[in-house]
């Protein structure tokens, strides 16, 4: 046989073998909602996790991101991907306290952890995956992963010095153990969804807000009007998560599930990352332009964290949210975090 024969029939042997592997590849396509606009940090971040899920899959897995909430609220985007009105749910596990408190445990124990790293190394390597998917496979979701700003920072419309100031203090909060925290602290929480906060402090109908560290309030405008916040945050420090539908999760190639996985690996770290710089940067901006910035003092801290173990008790009421704070618990004592 001729050299030329031999190439010819090593190219068409090439040539076959790319065909072959293109008909094989499998795609995915996922309709993912989040309650970040596209202009917060959050929200950017989200659009690089999607630029990043394209190159590592080499286009076999396409996004659709749904930002702000546009397709259902922020709360009801878990029903709406496990009933497979959309894929994937970019939002929050406490959002989903109304099925079962344990939903409290897989975002933000209020106070628990120092820093996004621990909570991360136990979700790494304390056995966090298997703890929160054994709680969302019995509602058909799969948590695939988390990404965390950081400690949030509340934003007021009047004085939020310490204890005392919050008496009264009627807030936007999100659902779960939050609100009964701060219920006995002296405020007002008042659950509504993120989208309506803006409106809601810009009315009077509320004097303040939970909404999201200092970077992301100044992407939702809330310092336009509350000319007071505290910094460093404190009081929460949740972690927004990315789940699918489980039957779509389970119907992904291996190296897709994988693909994902890592993504979020990936989009945790850039994100703890940038938001601690930003908040940083942020921080001496607003205190130039004269936003009233505070920090607690340890007496009233103490109180805070007095009722946050009460409500961490009073709230695990199921037998899967007291296995999920114990799991939490259990690791912040073995790394000395804890007593």
């Amino acid at each position: 046989m001729s050299i030329l024969n031999k190439l010819t029939l090593a190219g068409s042997a090439a040539a076959l073998a790319i065909t072959a592997t293109a008909a094989t590849a499998q795609t995915t396509n996922l309709r993912i909602q989040t309650h970040f606009s596209q202009e917060t940090l959050s929200g950017q971040m989200a659009g690089e996790f999607i630029d990043d899920v394209t190159a590592m899959s080499n286009g076999e897995i396409q996004i659709e991101m749904f930002y702000s909430s546009s397709v259902v609220a922020s709360a009801e985007t878990f029903d709406a991907a496990a009933t497979g009105i959309l894929d994937c749910d970019m939002t929050g596990g406490s959002y989903q306290t109304g099925k079962n408190p344990a939903f409290q445990f897989t975002g933000d124990l209020t106070g628990g952890y120092a820093n996004p790293y621990q909570q991360y190394a136990w979700l790494l390597h304390g056995g966090g995956y298997d703890a929160l998917n054994a709680l969302y496979n019995s509602y058909d979701m799969e948590f695939v992963g988390w990404w965390i700003p950081g400690p949030e920072s509340l934003s007021s419309t009047r004085p939020i010095a310490g204890v005392a100031d919050l008496e009264g203090w009627k807030f936007r909060s999100p659902p779960g153990v939050i609100t009964l925290i701060f219920e006995k602290l002296g405020a007002s929480p008042v659950v509504m969804d993120f989208n309506e906060i803006f409106t809601a402090l810009e009315t009077g109908i509320i004097d303040g807000a939970d909404a999201a560290n200092l970077t992301n309030n100044i992407g939702l405008g809330l310092y336009d009007i509350a000319e007071h916040t505290n910094y460093p945050g404190f009081h929460s420090m949740p972690a927004d998560h990315l789940a699918c539908n489980k039957s779509v999760w389970d119907a992904m190639p291996a190296h897709h599930q994988a693909i994902l996985k890592v993504a979020m690996q990936a989009l945790a770290l850039k994100n703890t990352t940038i938001n601690e710089v930003r908040n940083a940067e942020n921080s001496v901006t607003l205190a130039a332009e004269g936003l009233n910035m505070y920090q607690w003092s340890e007496e009233d801290m103490a109180v805070y964290r007095q009722a946050v173990q009460e409500a961490w008790v009073e709230f695990a009421t199921t037998p899967e949210s007291q296995n999920l704070l114990n799991a939490h618990l259990d690791f912040l004592r073995s790394i000395g975090a804890m007593e």
